[in-house]
C-alpha cells in the first residue's frame, strides 16, 4: 500500500458479518478499498446475534454474573469475528492482522459492561499500516488501568471506530450497517422516507437521542467533539450513504430534516408535591444516584402550595425509578406516585429551526388536526418533542413527515 494514501476506518456491524458468506463479502470490499488507493483500518462487531446468545448463556448459568466475567465473555464475540475477517482478507491476497481492543491501544475506565474510553494509543495499528497490512480490530472493547478486559456497551463498536479514526488522523470513518444511510424517518413506518445525502452532527445527535437506533449516540458525540467525518452506508449494496459533518460545512440548512420516534418511554408523575425550594433538586439527585436516566420533565403551576412533577424514563429504568420516587414522595409529604408505560415520543429535528418561525405551530396543528393529544412537550434549539399515546405514535410520525413534505426533499432556510 502507498504510504501516502489516505487512511479510512471501516466499521462493520453484526448483520454485516453475520455469517461466513457475509464475511467474505466484507473482505472483498476491504480489498477493493486497498486497490482503489486507500489504506483501510477495519473494526468489526460480533457476528449476527452472537452477543445476545452470549448474554443468554450467562443468564442460564448465573443469576448475577460478575461484571468482569461478563466483559470477558461478551468481547469474545468480537474477537471471533475479527479473526475470521482477517483470515478472509488474507485469503484474497492482501496481508491482514487482527487486534483486540487492548492490543489496539484502547485504555478505559474500570466500569464493567459499559466502560468509557480514556485514551487511545494505536502504536501497533500504525505499525501494521506502515508495514502494508490491513488491521482488523475487535470493536467495543479495551483494557482498564488494572489490566482487565472491558466492554464499551451496546453500540460500542461505532465508538471504537470513531475513536480510532481520530487517533489515526483518518480521512473519514465509514459505518457499515444493514441500511443505506440516515433516513428522514423510519422506513418501516413511512414507506416514503427518504435517505439524506448529508446531515449535521447536531441533527444526528438529536435523532439518536430521540429514537433513531443507528449509529450509537456515543459515537456521534465523539465524532462531533473531534471533528471526525462519518459516512453511514450499507454493507449489502455498498452504495453511497449519508455523510455527517460539522454544520459550518453546509451552505444551506433544512428547516426540518427528520421525524423520529421512541416507544421505549414511560411517564412517572408525583402528585401533590409541596412547592418549596430544593424538593425537585432532591428528587432528581436521588434518581441520578440510582443511575436512572431522566428525559423530559414537566412541573405544573403551583396551586394551594402544591404542584405535580412528571418526567419520562426508559422502560428499563422504571423499576428502579418507582421506589426512589415513592421514598422521596413519602419524605416530602407528596400525595402519591403514578406511572404510565403506554406513552411514546415523537420528535421533529432540523438545524433550520433556529432561524425559521412556525415549526412548533405546524407540529401542534398537525397533531391536533389528526386527533392526537399531546401530553408533554420538550424542545431544544433544533428539536421539538411531544409525548403522545403509544398506539398513536406511528400516525403522528406519518402525519408530521407529510406536513413538512420530507419525502419531496428538504425545504431550505432562505
Amino acid at each position: 500500500m502507498d504510504s501516502s494514501a489516505p487512511i479510512v476506518v471501516q466499521k462493520f456491524g453484526g448483520t454485516s458479518v453475520a455469517d461466513t458468506e457475509r464475511i467474505r463479502a466484507v473482505a472483498d470490499h476491504v480489498v477493493r478499498t486497498v486497490r482503489h488507493g486507500e489504506r483501510p483500518v477495519v473494526v468489526v462487531s460480533a457476528m449476527g446475534k452472537e452477543t445476545d446468545d452470549l448474554l443468554r448463556a450467562a443468564r442460564d448459568v448465573a443469576a448475577s454474573p460478575p461484571g468482569r466475567e461478563m466483559d470477558m465473555l461478551v468481547t469474545a464475540g468480537e474477537r471471533k469475528a475479527m479473526a475470521l475477517v482477517c483470515m478472509a482478507i488474507n485469503d484474497l491476497g492482501v496481508p491482514s492482522e487482527s487486534f483486540t481492543g487492548s492490543q489496539a491501544g484502547f485504555l478505559t475506565d474500570g466500569t464493567h459492561t459499559d466502560a468509557r474510553i480514556l485514551d487511545v494509543r494505536p502504536d501497533r495499528i500504525r505499525a501494521a499500516i506502515e508495514a502494508g497490512r490491513v488491521p482488523v480490530v475487535g470493536g467495543a472493547q479495551g483494557v482498564s488501568d488494572t489490566n482487565d478486559v472491558t466492554f464499551l456497551g451496546r453500540g460500542g463498536s461505532d465508538t471504537t471506530a470513531v475513536a480510532l479514526a481520530h487517533a489515526l488522523g483518518a480521512r473519514s470513518c465509514e459505518l457499515y450497517t444493514d441500511v443505506s444511510g440516515v433516513f428522514t424517518t423510519d422506513p418501516r413506518v413511512v414507506s416514503e422516507a427518504r435517505r439524506m445525502d448529508r446531515i449535521s452532527f447536531d441533527e444526528l445527535l438529536e435523532m439518536t437521542a430521540n429514537g433513531c437506533p443507528k449509529p450509537a449516540m456515543r459515537s456521534v458525540e465523539f465524532a462531533r467533539t473531534h471533528g471526525v467525518d462519518l459516512h453511514i452506508r450499507s454493507a449489502f449494496t455498498w452504495e453511497q450513504g449519508t455523510w455527517v459533518s460539522k454544520e459550518e460545512e453546509f451552505m444551506e440548512q433544512a428547516i426540518v430534516s427528520a421525524v423520529v420516534h421512541d416507544t421505549d418511554e414511560a411517564k412517572v408523575t408525583i402528585l401533590g408535591v409541596p412547592d418549596r425550594p430544593g424538593i425537585a433538586a432532591g428528587l432528581f439527585r436521588s434518581l441520578a444516584d440510582a443511575a436512572v436516566n431522566v428525559d423530559m420533565i414537566v412541573q405544573n403551576t403551583s396551586a394551594d402550595g402544591h404542584t405535580d412533577i412528571s418526567f419520562t424514563v426508559p422502560h428499563g429504568d422504571l423499576a428502579v425509578a418507582i421506589p426512589v420516587c415513592e421514598r422521596v414522595a413519602s419524605e416530602v409529604g407528596a400525595t402519591r406516585v403514578t406511572t404510565d408505560d403506554g406513552i411514546a415520543r415523537v420528535s421533529v429535528v432540523g438545524a433550520g429551526m433556529r432561524s425559521h418561525p412556525g415549526v412548533a405551530a405546524t407540529v401542534f396543528e398537525t397533531l391536533a388536526g389528526n386527533g392526537i393529544n399531546i401530553e408533554m412537550i420538550s424542545t431544544s434549539a433544533i428539536r421539538i418533542s411531544c409525548v403522545v399515546r403509544q398506539d398513536q405514535v406511528e400516525q403522528a410520525v406519518q402525519h408530521l413527515h407529510d406536513a413538512f413534505s420530507l419525502a419531496d426533499g428538504p425545504k431550505l432556510v432562505d
